[in-house]
Parts: C-alpha cells; sequence; structure tokens
C-alpha cells in the first residue's frame, strides 16, 4: 500500500510549481491548435522534451538499459502516457474548454484507482477507496451531463475523448510500475518520450505534412512551453516531488491544475464554464480527498490524543 509522507516545504513549492506549470500546459496548446494540427502538436511536444531529457540524461552520466525488453516497454510506456493520451485530450481541446479538459483530466486519479486495484493485490478497494471512487466518477458524469453524451455531437465526443486519455494515463502508471521499476526517473522518462517519437513524428509527417516553418512567435511560445517547460520540466519537477513526498501527496497536484487552466482560460480565451463543470469538479474533488484519506488519519489521531 502507498505510504503517506508529510509534505515539506520545497515539497509543497515544487508541487505548487508543476501544478502551475501543467495548469498552462491547457493554455498553449489551445493556443497552437489556432495554427497547426493536434497530431503536429504532440509531435511536437514528444520530440523537443526527449532531446531535452537525453540532454539531462547525459549531463548526469546516467547509465541506459541495454536489455531489448526495456526498450519494448519504453515504446509501450510512450504509447500510453504520451500518444494517446496527448493525441485524445489535444483533439478534444478543439471541441472543449481547456478548463473542462482538465477537470475531466482529473479523473486519470480515480481511474488509476480501480486499474491498480484490478491488477495489483496490494492495491484492493477498500470501503474508502470505493467510497471516493464512486464519487468521482459521480462528479465527471456531473461536469459533462450525461445527457449531452446522448447527442454524440463533436463536443460530446471531445469529452470522451479525454475520459479516454486518462484512462489511458491511469493504465501507464500500472505499466510502469509493472516493467520500468528500477531505473532513473530522467532515463525512463527520456526512453518513453523515445518510443512516442517513433509513433508520433511519422504520423505527423503522413497526415498533417512536413512541419511549418512560419509559425507566428506566439504558437512558437506555446510549444516552447508545452513540450519543454509542460512536459520535460514537469517530469523531472514530478520525479522530485514524487522522491519527496510519495506518490499519495502527488494527488494533491490533480486537484491544483484545474483551477489554474480554468482561469488561464477565462482571463486569455474568455472561456465561461457551465455551473455543472464546477459542481462536478467539487464533487471529484472531495472524491479524491476522501481516496487520500489524510483527513481521516488526522481526525483519528485527534480523537486518539
Amino acid at each position: 500500500m502507498t505510504q503517506q509522507r508529510t509534505l515539506t516545504a520545497r515539497a509543497w513549492a515544487e508541487l505548487i510549481l508543476m501544478s502551475l506549470i501543467w495548469g498552462g500546459s491547457f493554455l498553449s496548446i489551445r493556443v497552437a491548435l489556432d495554427e497547426i494540427g493536434f497530431v503536429s502538436i504532440v509531435a511536437h511536444r514528444v520530440f523537443w522534451a526527449a532531446l531535452a531529457l537525453w540532454g539531462v540524461v547525459l549531463v548526469l552520466r546516467l547509465p541506459l538499459p541495454r536489455s531489448p525488453r526495456i526498450w519494448a516497454a519504453f515504446l509501450v510506456m510512450g504509447l500510453l502516457n504520451n500518444v494517446i493520451p496527448f493525441s485524445l485530450m489535444t483533439w478534444g481541446q478543439l471541441h472543449i474548454e481547456t478548463g473542462l479538459t482538465s477537470i475531466l483530466n482529473a479523473a486519470t486519479a480515480i481511474f488509476g484507482v480501480v486499474v491498480a486495484a484490478m491488477v495489483f493485490r496490494d492495491e484492493r478497494l477498500t470501503a474508502r477507496r470505493l467510497t471516493g471512487t464512486l464519487l468521482g466518477f459521480l462528479g465527471v458524469a456531473t461536469a459533462i451531463g450525461l445527457q449531452n453524451l446522448l447527442q454524440f455531437d463533436p463536443r460530446a465526443l471531445a469529452q470522451l475523448a479525454v475520459l479516454g486519455g486518462a484512462l489511458s494515463y491511469a493504465v501507464a502508471s500500472a505499466w510502469a510500475r509493472a516493467t520500468l521499476s528500477g531505473l532513473a526517473p530522467q532515463v525512463a522518462a527520456a526512453g518513453m518520450l523515445t518510443g512516442s517519437c517513433l509513433v508520433m513524428l511519422p504520423a505527423a509527417l503522413i497526415l498533417e505534412g512536413p512541419p511549418d516553418l512560419s509559425l507566428r512567435p506566439g504558437t512558437l511560445i506555446s510549444i516552447a512551453y508545452f513540450a519543454l517547460a509542460g512536459t520535460a520540466l514537469a517530469y523531472l519537477l514530478y520525479y522530485r516531488v514524487l522522491a519527496m513526498a510519495g506518490s499519495a501527496n502527488l494527488m494533491l497536484c490533480t486537484l491544483m491544475i484545474p483551477p489554474v487552466a480554468i482561469v488561464l482560460g477565462a482571463l486569455v480565451l474568455g472561456e465561461a464554464l457551465r455551473p455543472e463543470a464546477f459542481i462536478g469538479f467539487a464533487i471529484l474533488a472531495l472524491g479524491l480527498v476522501v481516496l487520500d484519506g489524510r483527513i481521516f488519519r488526522r481526525r483519528e489521531a485527534a480523537r486518539r490524543t
């Protein structure tokens, strides 16, 4: 089972920074979509991030895996953690607001609990976890509005695509635990993104043609942001916070990303979400708090004291 650790001031600072970076990624992707296709956006994201992370690996002189099995696992991890979710969510942002995308992306933690319970014996669904999971799914259903899914219009399909991306993230987490444990996180991230490049670079070339070299400055800045900050730097921060604070505390990032994306979407793009989206996020956040469980442990400790 996941052990809860105390968040130090440094861990809090890096957790908040990571949430701000990932929250801003939704906006930068939406800006880039005004000029280039979603397949090219994903190709840019994984290619430049892979180059940056391999640079970190070289500077740190980290040993590289030699086993073909590990490199095959990198390819699968790249599909599950980058190619599928990045593509689905980026396409989804063509049809729904950045804030709503970030809310539905938060379902990753809910899907992660379910997938882990199905795959690992030490991740069984306790009564608390089951309650948190059900609340999470209720929050997602409220944010979407199940009646909207009956229309099968681009907006409804976009919301389903984002949820499909969240499910893919959850499966990727289980895959990483089963196949990539023991590797330096920088190597694991760089190898995963390299596997993604093997898929996305040919896909972008075939589906959307050669890269456009005459992009607007705003688009170039957006690409630099979501590739270098929102992917390469965010992965490095992710593993640092994981080492300092543990996986349970990383769930707090899931709660902090949507408010950032919602505010940026409103200020920069003039987006306005329906009240149901905010209600759904509140229910989803409650589910994540229940899954986290620290509030119950504190109450129990206070009662014993």
